[in-house]
């Protein structure tokens, strides 16, 4: 019996170790793959330009996995050397906090989630694994911990803030300003006054849903495709009082429409596909992206294969040609969706073969500066709260 038992504790020891060390890493290292291509190299003059970008990207996931965003990885999209080596000068950090089983494009259910063992087997605060908002809250704490454990990082949430940083960066183009934004107010699990709570945890973009209806209204990945709930308004209003950038990803049709009735204020659509190049329920039709242009927003071009129709920097320029052509090009900018369980074809550090095909697709150099990361910039400049 002593034998059997310490057996059986040995094995139950081994599974948890196995759990919690290698289960996250393993899903990590699955669901975010680079596949290289062959013979697709920068020309000399796009060397030239991209060592003379701002490049600022809307929406990346790397919060949630078991990673230090700090130092290098040989997986994955994100890390702060990548950034460092891609010239980056800003990079929206995404808190995911929920995710359906069989997730699809078309219809999701709300009744199921991937995350709750994705967050015991990252080792998360016990309150994660049954609370979105403690998700949310602790996805913040890992990005303010890699600020407060690296010189190079630094985190921004007011217009003050941004401008004090690019002063810095002039002198330093090793440091990375950092934005921490939300996948979903789901977060809020419906109460109203957590809103304040994530403001005070720094999120200052805020995506209203995910790939399922919430408490908001209704995904383009939902099973309603509804409008804005009742309580969604009052968030609306609420989020506009606090000067928070409102993210549109995501959000079915009646969804957009119905936000863009009701806002004053500028919005984003932080990653996503046109259907004007790719056809697909995620995608925003020409008539959304003139409504969002009216607007005043930006709108984030994917860097993945359900976005743009295929993993190639072409495809990634073709969209973003398309877009510039039916908007101006002071309303794109790029929304790679990086370590979003995606499969792309360059991380972070490679993202000068993005430069190389803006090129190609006769973009001039002004207007590449602008998509790379000028437009993101002066966007953040009048619409992150001012103090």
């Amino acid at each position: 019996m002593k034998k059997l038992f310490k057996y059986t504790f040995t094995l139950f020891t081994l599974a948890a170790l196995l759990f919690f060390f290698l289960v996250g890493k393993i899903t990590d290292k699955s669901m975010n793959k680079v596949e290289v291509l062959d013979n697709y190299e920068p020309s000399q003059h796009a060397k030239q330009l991209h060592s003379d970008l701002i490049i600022a990207d809307l929406h990346a996931d790397n919060l949630l996995w078991d990673r230090d965003l700090t130092s290098a990885t040989a997986h994955g999209m994100v890390d702060l050397p990548k950034l460092i080596s891609g010239n980056y000068t800003l990079q929206v950090f995404d808190a995911v906090i929920k995710s359906p089983r069989n997730l699809n494009y078309l219809s999701n259910s709300a009744d199921t989630d991937n995350l709750t063992l994705l967050a015991a087997a990252n080792r998360w605060p016990f309150k994660t694994w049954f609370s979105l908002y403690a998700r949310a809250l602790h996805q913040s704490e890992l990005l303010k911990t890699a600020v407060q454990n690296s010189s190079q990082l630094e985190f921004i949430q007011t217009q003050d803030d941004l401008n004090y940083f690019l002063r810095l960066r002039k002198n330093n183009s090793y440091k990375i300003g950092a934005i921490l934004s939300i996948e979903g107010l789901h977060a809020l699990e419906g109460d109203f006054q957590n809103l304040n709570g994530l403001y005070d945890a720094g999120f200052r973009i805020m995506g209203l849903v995910h790939f399922f209806d919430n408490e908001i209204g209704g995904s383009s990945a939902g099973e309603s495709k509804q409008g804005l709930t009742d309580f969604g308004k009052r968030i609306i209003h609420e989020m506009e009082k606090k000067e928070i950038i409102i993210d549109l990803a995501h959000a079915s049709p009646q969804l957009i429409e119905e936000v863009l009735e009701i806002v004053k204020r500028p919005v984003i659509v932080s990653h996503t596909g046109v259907n004007g190049t790719f056809d697909s329920p995620r995608n925003l039709s020409d008539a959304t992206l003139l409504a969002i242009a009216k607007n005043g927003g930006l709108i984030g071009v994917g860097f993945w294969e359900e976005a743009v129709g295929s993993i190639h920097p072409a495809s990634i320029a073709a969209a973003i040609r398309y877009t510039s052509n039916l908007l101006g090009v002071d309303h794109v900018a790029l929304g790679s969706d990086f370590d979003g369980a995606v499969t792309t074809s360059f991380d972070a550090s490679n993202i000068i073969l993005l430069t190389e095909a803006l090129i190609q697709e006769h973009f001039s150099d002004k207007e590449i500066k602008k998509i790379m990361g000028g437009n993101q910039i002066e966007f953040l400049k009048h619409n992150l709260p001012k103090k």
